[in-house]
C-alpha cells in the first residue's frame, strides 16, 4: 500500500511494509468550496461583531493590514488588492496603507520571498509592504502588562498608530495556542520581543493548557485575549484552507468573535477522533512551507501525541530544505543535546524570560517524553541533524517496519497532513 505525505513542494509518497494494518487519519471532505472571490466578498460584506468593510473605512485617515510571513500558506493574494482597494475608495491615501508582515521573531521576507508571499505585483506597487523586527525597540508602543500574567505589552507602533487595524491569517490548529489566526497575528505576529520571550517562557509552555486545539484555560489564549483588548479597536479576517490550499472559508469582524467563528468552523475537520492508540505513529511536517526548517517540523511531532502509545515510535517526515532554523534556535538545541532533557527544562523553569526560539526547543520536550521520535529528512545536513536530539532514518518503509518488530504490533497510524490534522484518542460521539 501506498500513502502521499505532505512534504516539501512535491509530496513524498510512503510505501508500507507487508504485514502493516493501516490506519490513515484526514479530515473529512470541506464542503465544496465557493469561488474563493466570492467567499472573501460575502465575509467583507457580512461581519461578525462588527460593520461591514466597506462601512470601517469610512472617515479613516490610515490603515494597517497584518498579513502572516512565509511559514503560513495565507492565500494573500485573494484579499489583499480588493481591501486595500476598497480604503482607497474610500479616502484612505495609498501612502497612508502599510501591509505589515506579522513575522514574530521569525526572519523578514525579502526579495523573491516577499514577492511569493504577497502574490500580487499591484499590491506591491500600489503600498508599503514591510517586515516586523520584534529586536528594535523603537519599532514599538508600551501599552503596559496584562492584569493576569503580567506580560508586558509592547506591539509595532505602525499598528498601534493606524486609523484602521486589520490582522489577516489561517486558522488551523497550533501546537501552543489552541488555533492560529486572529489575535495571534498580532501578539507574537507583531509584538516586541519581550511580549513575544514572557509568554513563550516555561511558565505558559509547560501548563499542560496550552496545546493544540484548546482555548479553554489555555495561558497564551488568554494572554493574547488580553493583549487585543488592550490595544483596542481591532478587526480580522480569518481563512480556513483544505489540504489542496484552496480557500474553504472566510470569516470578517471584530477580532475575537470573528476567530471564534473560524474554530468553530474548522474544529470538525481537524480535531478527528480515532478512539484508540497506536505503538507506532507515521506522520509530516505539513510540506511547504511549514516543513522547511526543523524549527517547524517540531509542531508535526507534538500535534499527534495524544494517540501515540506511551512508549510508543514516531516517525516524522520533513523536507527542511533551510535547515534547521534560527541561529537561537541552533543554540538552544545545542544546549539540549549537551546538557539532557531535565537537565535543560531545569534551565528553563528558572527564567522568566525565554531566549529566543528556545521555545521551540521545550516542545520538543514532549514528543521525547512520550516515546522514540524518529526523522526522515532528505535535506537536513548531517551538522543540523546532529543537534536535533532524535534519532534518523533514511528509508520510512524499513523505521515502519522496525518499529513494527520492536513493539510486536502490526497496527500503524499515518496522518499525511501533520500538524494540520489533529488525531485523538478518544471514541466519536
Amino acid at each position: 500500500m501506498k500513502i502521499d505525505l505532505l512534504y516539501g513542494r512535491e509530496g513524498l509518497e510512503l510505501t508500507l511494509p507487508e504485514g502493516a494494518k493501516v490506519t490513515v487519519i484526514t479530515k473529512p471532505a470541506f464542503p465544496t468550496p465557493d469561488s474563493p472571490e466570492n467567499l472573501i466578498a460575502n465575509a467583507l460584506s457580512n461581519p461578525v461583531g462588527s460593520a461591514n468593510f466597506e462601512a470601517l473605512c469610512q472617515g479613516r485617515r490610515s490603515a494597517c493590514i497584518l498579513i502572516c510571513d512565509i511559514t503560513r500558506p495565507v492565500p494573500n493574494h485573494l484579499f489583499l488588492r480588493p481591501m486595500i482597494e476598497g480604503m482607497i475608495a474610500a479616502g484612505i491615501p495609498k501612502n497612508k496603507i502599510t501591509v505589515l508582515i506579522a513575522t514574530g521573531l521569525h526572519r523578514p521576507n525579502l526579495g523573491e520571498e516577499l514577492e511569493e508571499l504577497v502574490n500580487d505585483p499591484w499590491v506591491l506597487e500600489n503600498v508599503r509592504v514591510e517586515n516586523h523586527y520584534a529586536l528594535n525597540d523603537e519599532d514599538h508602543v508600551d501599552l503596559g502588562v496584562t492584569k493576569g500574567r503580567g506580560v508586558p505589552v509592547k506591539l509595532d507602533k505602525r499598528l498601534v498608530d493606524a486609523d484602521l487595524r486589520i490582522a489577516t491569517g489561517l486558522v488551523e490548529p497550533h501546537f501552543m495556542a489552541g488555533y492560529s489566526g486572529g489575535r495571534k497575528v498580532v501578539a507574537p505576529g507583531v509584538a516586541h520581543h519581550e511580549t513575544i520571550r514572557t509568554f513563550h517562557s516555561a511558565r505558559f509552555m509547560e501548563d499542560p493548557a496550552a496545546k493544540e486545539c484548546n482555548l479553554v484555560a489555555n495561558p497564551l489564549h488568554e494572554e493574547q485575549l488580553e493583549i487585543v483588548q488592550m490595544l483596542g479597536e481591532t478587526y480580522a479576517l480569518n481563512t480556513v484552507i483544505d489540504e489542496k490550499r484552496r480557500l474553504v472559508f472566510a470569516s470578517f469582524g471584530e477580532i475575537i468573535q470573528s476567530h471564534l467563528s473560524a474554530v468553530e468552523f474548522v474544529r470538525e475537520f481537524t480535531e478527528i477522533p480515532v478512539g484508540r492508540t497506536f505503538k507506532t505513529v507515521v506522520t509530516s511536517a505539513a510540506g511547504y512551507p511549514l516543513d522547511q526548517t526543523y524549527y517547524q517540523t517540531v509542531k508535526g511531532m507534538v500535534t499527534p501525541l495524544d494517540i501515540l502509545a506511551p512508549g510508543g515510535t514516531l516517525i516524522i517526515a520533513s523536507h527542511c530544505g533551510e535547515g534547521l532554523g534560527s541561529p537561537h534556535f541552533r543554540a538552544a538545541q545545542e544546549k539540549l543535546v549537551a546538557m539532557g532533557p531535565t537537565a535543560f527544562l531545569d534551565s528553563l523553569l528558572a527564567k522568566s524570560l525565554a531566549d529566543v526560539d528556545e521555545w521551540q526547543t521545550e516542545m520538543q520536550l514532549k514528543p521525547m517524553r512520550a516515546g522514540h521520535v524518529h526523522l526522515y529528512s532528505s535535506h537536513l545536513p548531517e551538522a543540523d541533524f546532529a543537534v536535533t536530539g532524535i534519532s534518523r532514518v533514511t528509508d520510512l518503509t524499513a523505521a515502519i517496519a522496525a518499529s513494527i518488530k520492536t513493539h510486536g504490533d502490526a497496527d500503524i497510524a499515518v496522518i499525511p497532513e501533520g500538524p494540520y490534522v489533529v488525531p485523538q484518542a478518544r471514541k466519536k460521539a
